[in-house]
């Protein structure tokens, strides 16, 4: 899935420094470009609308009012767009503020707990759900926090949390221990989302310190996908929604699978890789593309979290830079499965039931070289 110069040209000679920072960070290589990673990055910084979303970060002793886990306001998902963008720790005392609030709501079990209000809890109110602590624990890794023996703890306790599911040993939705709620998922179900987060917090390790179970947990989330057709988890189809990436990117669907299951290249590669699961993520692959990718190679949103149509990614008119790197970011992990995702016929595979497995049609927009 290498992209094509055009593209990468229309990227760097947009206004916007976080899609020019993906580029150099991650889609080009050589001194040169780690060179232009980090002035972007020092235009992230500077950039006007990166610090308008740093405002929006919650006070890390205040409650916040948020309708679910994914909405972009729920502060993991506001530190994971910001850390997609290249902001990292150390760089603003607001974030250090936050993550120093989520190290210090540890639960005596190891999982993090998150202060939240509801309609049953308006002054709000800890809870943590695996959908909580595993959020917690993924920023506190990525914005640099891994050597806090908090957060090994957690880590240690992810594992303790893994169960044998109906698709097989992965994360379930386990009780909250503070309030005994539990998600609506089925008490026997692997929860696609949780499972997701918590190889997302293993991926910032090296793979020298993966437990075994890591990759089968990967492979359970693969099962999922292969069984959409009779046996979706509750609340976790695989239709047009799963297919269409809504921006930013804050739960699962097809992006958020393939980010994460990108870092576990043994699912694909080498000697104990499954042609199953080769085959799986090849048509996951074809439907990023096929859903999301315009046939010039740029990715216009089509559908969009409403707060953000300040940001190229929060608007549905015009081609993204933004969205388009950070596609291209996903997909360029992939590039030894481009011959056979260009193989799969998106509109002859079968989504959850009542869905119809047909792309939409791309919008067609030329790409200017500038």
């Amino acid at each position: 899935m290498t992209p094509e110069p055009a593209v990468i040209d229309w990227i760097l000679a947009s206004p916007e420094p976080a899609a020019r920072w993906v580029v150099h960070a991650h889609l080009l290589t050589g001194h040169e470009h780690d060179r232009l990673a980090a002035a972007e990055r020092e235009a992230v910084l500077a950039d006007p609308a990166t610090k308008e979303l740093i405002a929006r970060l919650p006070d890390g002793d205040s409650a916040v009012a948020v309708s679910g886990h994914q909405h972009p306001a729920f502060a993991p998902n506001l530190l994971d767009l910001l850390a997609d963008m290249g902001v990292a720790g150390g760089d603003d005392e607001r974030i250090e503020h936050l993550l120093d609030s989520m190290l210090g709501r540890q639960l005596p079990d190891g999982r993090f707990a998150v202060l939240a209000t509801s309609r049953v809890a308006p002054q709000g109110r800890l809870g943590s759900l695996l959908c909580d602590t595993h959020a917690v624990t993924q920023v506190l890794l990525r914005f640099g926090r891994g050597d806090d023996p908090r957060v090994a703890r957690a880590l240690q306790t992810t594992l303790d949390d893994l169960a044998t599911t109906a698709q097989g040993r992965a994360w379930p939705c386990r009780p909250d221990e503070l309030t005994g709620f539990r998600g609506p998922g089925r008490r026997h179900d692997v929860c696609p989302q949780v499972t997701l987060e918590a190889l997302r917090a293993w991926s910032y390790l090296p793979s020298s310190q993966h437990p075994a179970d890591l990759h089968e947990a990967a492979r359970v989330s693969l099962r999922v996908w292969r069984a959409r057709g009779d046996a979706a988890p509750y609340m976790f189809g695989h239709g047009c929604h799963f297919k269409t990436v809504k921006w930013p990117t804050t739960w699962y669907d097809v992006h958020g699978v393939l980010d994460t299951l990108g870092r576990y290249p043994r699912l694909w590669r080498g000697p104990d890789a499954d042609p199953d699961d080769r085959r799986a993520l090849a048509e996951l692959v074809a439907c990023l593309i096929a859903y999301n990718v315009a046939a010039d190679g740029t990715v216009t949103p089509q559908s969009c979290y409403r707060g953000f149509e300040r940001y190229s990614f929060g608007q549905k008119k015009v081609p993204s830079p933004f969205a388009t790197a950070r596609v291209l970011r996903v997909l360029h992990r992939f590039d030894d499965l481009a011959a056979e995702a260009a193989g799969v016929d998106v509109t002859a595979l079968p989504s959850s039931r009542g869905g119809s497995g047909t792309a939409r049609p791309p919008r067609l927009r030329p790409v200017r070289r500038g």
